[in-house]
């Protein structure tokens, strides 16, 4: 398997849908009772909850790509014209 960016979000997203999933088989089981309409509010918030988290993930991704914080995947930059690459002994 390829490796891939983290995205927190998708995260968050996937375990409050799994999460409704749940509470419609428990339903379907037999094992409780839940209305139709209880499942909204549980996808909405997690959506919402999805969506600040992919934002938070982006805003913090960014500003460690543009300090250049150490363990950001950003490149390191190449010398400039007035910097060498091999020092001359001293």
């Amino acid at each position: 398997m390829l490796r891939h960016e983290f995205q927190p979000g998708r995260l968050v997203a996937g375990a409050f849908l799994t999460l409704a999933g749940i509470t419609y088989a428990g339903d379907a089981g037999g094992a409780w009772e839940t209305p139709w309409f209880a499942v909204i509010p549980l996808v909405v918030i997690g959506l919402c909850l999805a969506a600040t988290v992919g934002v938070l993930t982006r805003v913090i991704r960014r500003r460690r790509r543009r300090t250049g914080t150490p363990g950001s995947p950003a490149a390191p930059a190449a010398p400039g014209p007035t910097e060498s690459r091999l020092e001359a002994p001293s």
